[in-house]
């Protein structure tokens, strides 16, 4: 997969629990897993708000380009 998320990285900077932001932004820890783990095919742009707003960053803190 090209793209990567980095999310579990933010996680630690923030020193968060995944528990925690899934509570913070309204979705499920199952959701926030499949986000993680890098299976989800898309994100809405309101959960990217969400979790930006929650982790104080940017979407390229979370989410990375890597050519194949």
């Amino acid at each position: 997969m090209s793209i990567i998320v980095n999310l579990d990285v933010m996680l630690a900077k923030r020193q968060m629990k995944s528990k925690e932001l899934a509570e913070i932004i309204g979705i499920t820890t199952a959701n926030l897993s499949i986000l993680k783990s890098g299976k989800a095919k898309a994100v809405r742009f309101s959960t990217l708000e969400a979790i930006c707003k929650a982790l104080d960053c940017q979407p390229a803190d979370i989410l990375e380009y890597v050519e194949d």
